[in-house]
C-alpha cells in the first residue's frame, strides 16, 4: 500500500524515534512512504481554538497535496495530527461558508481538495486496511510473550467519533487486538481512553502532570510492565515528564513508554537501536529483558 507520510513536527524533531521507527516498520508490513517536506503543520489542536478556518486551511492544503500526487491515504503516526487532519476534512463536508473561504485560499496556490484523500493513522491502517492480526502474526519474529502492555489510546484517535470514525471511544479493542497479535498481554484499565495531559502541560503544568501520573498508576495497578502510544504528544507527557508526574502523585513510575511502531518493530525483530528506544528518557532494558531483547546501552 502506498500511502503519503505525514510524520508530524514532534516525530521530525524532540521525538525522532518514532519517525526512526515507523520507517523501519513500513516495508516489513507492506507500506510504501511517498515523503512530502511541502506538507506543513496540523495546528496541534492550538490554532483551531484561535482561528477555525485557517485551521481547516493548513490541513486541507496538506490533504489537496497528497490528492494532487494521486494518494487518497495520508498515513499518520500522530493522533492529534490524524484528529486535525479529520476534523478539517469533517468541516469541509459540513460548513459551506468554510469550504467556501478554504477553496478561495487555496486556489492562488494552484491546489483544490476534491474530498478524495483521508487522514489513516499507522494502526488504523494496519488493522482495518491491511488485515491486523492476521497480516502481522507471519512476520512475528521475537514474539513479546511475557510483557504486559497497557495500550493508551489518547484522545484525538478515538473522538470526536463522528469525524475520525475508528472504533469504539469509550470501549476501544484495535489497539488490544494488535498487542495480542504481537504475542504480548494487553492489560485493561479506565485510563486507556483518558487524557494524558499534554494540552494543559504549558498553562497548568502541575495538573498536567498529575493527570499523567494518575495514567501511569492505574496502567500499574493493573499489571502493565510497560505501556504504549499512537500519539508522540502522549508520549512527551508519559516519558518525557513521567519524573514530574511522579512526584506529583508521590511515587516513583519507572514505567517504559513505547510509541506504537516501536512495538510492532520488536515484536517483527528489530534491534532496540534502530527503533530508537536509546532515545527514551525512561529506561526500557526491564520491558526489553521480559521478551529476551538486547538491552539498550546506557
Amino acid at each position: 500500500m502506498k500511502v503519503a507520510y505525514y510524520p508530524g513536527c514532534v516525530a521530525q524533531e524532540s521525538g525522532r524515534e518514532l519517525d526512526m521507527a515507523t520507517r523501519a516498520v513500513a516495508p516489513l508490513v507492506g507500506i510504501e512512504l511517498v515523503d512530502f517536506p511541502n506538507f506543513s503543520c496540523c495546528g496541534s489542536g492550538f490554532v483551531d481554538e484561535a482561528n477555525l478556518t485557517l485551521n481547516v486551511a493548513l490541513n486541507a492544503r496538506n490533504l489537496a497535496i497528497a490528492e494532487r500526487a494521486g494518494l487518497t491515504r495520508i498515513m499518520t503516526v500522530c493522533s492529534t495530527c490524524q484528529g486535525m487532519l479529520s476534523l478539517a476534512r469533517h468541516t469541509l463536508k459540513e460548513n459551506a461558508t468554510v469550504a467556501r473561504r478554504v477553496e478561495e485560499t487555496l486556489r492562488p496556490l494552484g491546489l483544490r481538495y476534491e474530498g478524495r484523500a483521508e487522514a489513516r493513522h499507522l494502526l488504523q491502517i494496519l488493522v482495518e486496511d491491511l488485515g491486523g492480526a492476521e497480516r502481522l502474526k507471519p512476520l512475528i519474529r521475537r514474539p513479546l510473550t511475557g510483557l504486559k502492555v497497557g495500550a493508551f489510546y489518547g484522545c484525538h484517535l478515538l473522538r470526536p467519533h463522528d469525524h475520525v470514525e475508528f472504533d469504539d471511544p469509550e470501549d476501544p479493542h484495535s489497539f488490544e487486538d494488535v498487542i495480542r497479535a504481537l504475542g504480548a498481554e494487553p492489560v485493561d484499565y479506565r485510563g486507556r481512553v483518558l487524557c494524558c495531559g499534554f494540552p494543559i502541560q504549558f498553562v497548568k503544568p502541575a495538573t498536567a502532570e498529575r493527570i499523567a501520573g494518575h495514567q501511569i498508576l492505574d496502567a500499574k495497578a493493573h499489571g502493565a510492565d510497560a505501556m504504549a502510544t499512537p500519539c508522540p504528544l502522549c508520549h512527551i507527557s508519559l516519558d518525557g515528564y513521567q519524573k514530574e508526574a511522579g512526584r506529583a502523585v508521590g511515587t516513583e513510575l519507572n514505567m517504559p513508554i513505547f510509541h506504537f511502531p516501536q512495538l510492532v518493530g520488536l515484536a517483527l525483530g528489530l534491534a532496540p537501536a534502530v527503533l530508537g528506544l536509546p532515545r527514551h528518557l525512561v529506561n526500557v532494558d526491564g520491558a526489553l529483558a521480559r521478551i529476551g531483547a538486547v538491552a539498550v546501552p546506557a
